[in-house]
C-alpha cells in the first residue's frame, strides 16, 4: 500500500458537489493499494498514518503523531498513486490492485482506522471526487508498507 500524507490545516472532499468527508487540522492520506496488499499491509500502513511525527511539539519540532494530537484523519482511495510512470508518456495502471481488490483493502483500512482513532472521513471510493486542502506547512511524505 501506499500513502501520500500532507499535514493539513482543514480538508474535504466532494463528490457530485456534495460534501462526503471533511476533517479539520490533521492528515489527508491519499492511498493506493497494489496488487498482493493484505492485512499486513493494512495494519502496517495504518501504524505509520497514526504514528508518523509530522506535528509539533512545544519547541516547533516534527515529535508528534496524528495519535498524540488527536487530529483528523480523511483517507481517499487514489490508484493513479500506483501508476508505473518509469517510461513514455503515458501512466500503466498494471501496477495498482484491481477495483474489487482494491475496493475490499481500503475498506479494511478504513474500517481499522475508524476503531483506533476518532475523526477518521473518507472520500467516496471510484467515484470522481474534488480534495480540497489547506497543506499545512506545506508537510507532504510518501509512505510505504510492503
Amino acid at each position: 500500500m501506499i500513502a501520500l500524507i500532507q499535514r493539513v490545516a482543514s480538508a474535504h472532499v466532494e463528490v457530485d458537489a456534495t460534501r462526503v468527508g471533511a476533517i479539520g487540522p490533521g492528515l489527508l492520506a491519499l492511498v493506493a493499494v497494489q496488487p498482493g496488499d493484505g492485512e499486513p499491509q493494512v495494519q502496517r500502513l495504518l501504524a505509520r498514518l497514526l504514528g508518523y511525527r509530522v506535528f509539533a511539539d512545544v519547541d516547533g519540532r516534527m515529535n508528534r503523531s496524528l495519535a498524540d494530537t488527536g487530529g483528523g484523519l480523511l483517507l481517499v482511495s487514489q490508484f493513479t498513486l500506483a501508476a508505473d510512470t518509469r517510461s513514455g508518456m503515458r501512466p500503466g495502471f498494471s501496477t495498482a490492485a484491481a477495483p474489487v481488490e482494491a475496493e475490499s483493502w481500503f475498506a479494511r483500512l478504513v474500517e481499522c482506522a475508524r476503531e483506533r482513532h476518532p475523526g477518521v472521513e473518507t472520500g467516496r471510493f471510484g467515484a470522481h471526487m474534488k480534495v480540497h486542502l489547506v497543506n499545512d506547512g506545506p508537510v507532504t511524505f510518501w509512505l510505504e508498507a510492503h
